[in-house]
């Protein structure tokens, strides 16, 4: 069995939003206590983080955004939107952390280990081309599917995002794309306001968008489903080289910012789907990337199932019985949406 790369580094604790923001140092903290006890610890390897260089963050966004960030270095607090600031240690972090992405993908692509997690932060996939938002300031998951294809020669990149906020720079990011099949579950209404059913993508991109917005309550077996009756579908027929995931574990149940009720063994299961698929498609070729996640307790846990799964413990059961009405209902307008680009789904 080979061992589960893990990527953090201690560079990205520098970052602050501010007292009392939701999107603090003790994120990382906490996983760093899971990992220091974690019972499987020996199947785990840690390649270094790096810095990302501009010319890799360019890939994504504009020369201009990317100086206004390094201008707020050593400065105490710059609030870049309602939502998120940078502190004086900020920008350093924010290398480090789309840097560590590139190295838990390169870890990833290089086929020495069963999957990879960067346990990164500040997070990415709200961050667009020329702007912060949502507590993100370079779009970590995005600079590191780009790199994928333009830098290691992939044509196909699968990005899925379970964070329970939709990832609107991130879909932005590849909206006239094929060449990233973006495919997002999310609570909706809710911040940013994307990801309905009805955006699919543009021009030689359409089709290549999936958005699953789901009202709330919805658990293990709802988001299971999702996976199992769509995004596997899907997967086979794209045929990706990468599968990168924007692992956001603010849908456990416990988190204070949504109104998700996914557990443990949900992670598991998830994550689950996603080695079966990369083992399909793309032998060990399975990388995650730490979004949103502001229960420490759950937050720790959650990254605990997904690490032991890579690591081949079987997932523990959820419960058997029909998605709930709501999530039927959001897959069978989809099917509908995709049948024209998707025949697999007719």
């Amino acid at each position: 069995m080979k061992p589960v790369a893990v990527v953090l580094d201690p560079l990205c604790l520098g970052h602050s939003n501010g007292p009392g923001h939701p999107e603090s140092p003790e994120r990382l903290a906490a996983i760093q206590r899971l990992l220091d006890d974690f019972p499987l610890r020996g199947r785990l390897v840690f390649p270094p983080a790096r810095d990302a260089a501009f010319e890799e963050l360019a890939l994504v966004h504009t020369a201009e955004y990317i100086r206004r960030i390094e201008a707020t270095r050593g400065r105490e607090l710059t609030v870049l939107d309602p939502d998120t600031s940078a502190s004086a240690g900020s920008h350093a972090a924010a290398l480090r952390a789309a840097g560590g992405v590139l190295a838990a993908v390169e870890a990833a692509l290089d086929g020495d280990c069963a999957g990879a997690f960067a346990a990164v932060r500040p997070p990415g996939h709200h961050a667009e081309a020329g702007r912060a938002m949502g507590f993100c300031l370079f779009n970590n998951a995005a600079v590191a599917a780009r790199w994928a294809l333009e830098r290691r020669g992939l044509h196909r990149v699968l990005l899925v995002d379970w964070d329970v906020h939709h990832g609107n720079g991130s879909m932005h990011s590849f909206y006239e794309s094929p060449e990233v099949l973006y495919f997002s579950v999310h609570q909706f209404p809710h911040y940013p306001g994307t990801g309905r059913v009805e955006e699919l993508g543009r021009g030689k991109g359409q089709g290549y968008t999936v958005n699953v917005p789901l009202p709330g309550g919805q658990g293990d077996v709802e988001y299971l489903a999702v996976f199992r009756e769509l995004l596997r579908p899907l997967a086979t027929a794209y045929g990706p080289e990468l599968i990168l995931v924007s692992a956001g574990f603010d849908i456990h149940r416990d988190d204070p910012l949504a109104d998700m009720m996914v557990t443990e063994a949900g992670f598991a299961g998830l994550t689950q789907v996603l080695a079966e698929l990369a083992g399909e498609c793309c032998p060990g070729r399975l990388a995650f990337a730490l979004e949103g996640g502001y229960d420490l307790p759950a937050l720790s846990s959650g990254v605990s199932a997904v690490l032991c799964t890579l690591l081949g413990e079987a997932p523990p059961p959820v419960p058997q019985r029909e998605p709930d009405r709501a999530t039927r209902e959001v897959l069978a307008r989809l099917r509908i949406q995709l049948a024209p680009y998707w025949p697999i789904l007719r």
